[in-house]
């Protein structure tokens, strides 16, 4: 079970709609939770904290090492497990606050972001709406067979940083052509920042958002 923060909505409706943000590496629960008073009223929103402890604070899904020539390597044996952590807690989260699958969203950002993608497309039967921020698909935490009309319903807002120096902008545009070929709708958008939320950003998700949830 992860610890999390929650945000209730003003007014409990009877197909309540939730929204599930995964914080980035090295940030904490608190962070995306800063967007909620910025999103609809009518959104149940919760905040989870990665499990991994760092040594210079803060947490992460999951662990990222350099090897010798300073490339950055992720823990993909953690990273799946994680995954499958994350799939447990939304059925948890679902159940206790009578969620549905086709009224349970995500919102992440770059670790959290990462695993959103991998979420949706290997638990597409619990998720509706993804928002990705300053994140990329990583195919090792992918589904290998797919069955591409269980991805119909799923709708992503993504955005990227022009100068993200933590996750280059080639890597975000290489998610477009990948949905595409699943047939999977979404909202790609480029942002002169880096790695980080713009107020240009953050107004364009907030109002995608209240149309989509």
């Amino acid at each position: 079970m992860f610890q999390y923060l929650i945000k209730q909505p003003e007014h409990r409706q009877k197909n309540q709609k939730a929204l599930l943000m995964l914080h980035g590496f090295g940030s904490n629960e608190a962070d995306l939770f800063s967007f909620a008073d910025q999103l609809p009223d009518h959104l149940l929103v919760i905040s989870a904290r990665a499990p991994l402890s760092l040594d210079f604070g803060g947490y992460a899904w999951y662990q990222i090492y350099l090897d010798a020539q300073n490339n950055k390597i992720s823990d993909h044996q953690q990273a799946y497990e994680v995954l499958q952590q994350l799939a447990d807690f939304i059925d948890w989260l679902s159940k206790k606050f009578n969620i549905s699958a086709e009224n349970f969203n995500l919102l992440g950002f770059s670790q959290g972001a990462i695993l959103s993608y991998a979420l949706a497309l290997n638990y597409p039967h619990k998720i509706k709406n993804i928002v990705a921020l300053s994140g990329y698909i990583n195919e090792d935490i992918m589904p290998i067979q797919e069955n591409i009309s269980v991805y119909k319903h799923l709708n992503f807002f993504i955005s990227h940083g022009l100068y993200d120096d933590i996750i280059p902008i080639e890597m975000a545009r290489q998610i477009p052509p990948y949905l595409e070929a699943r047939a999977i709708k979404f909202d790609y958008h480029e942002y002169p920042m880096g790695h980080e939320v713009n107020t240009d950003c953050l107004q364009d998700m907030t109002h995608w958002v209240a149309l989509n949830f």
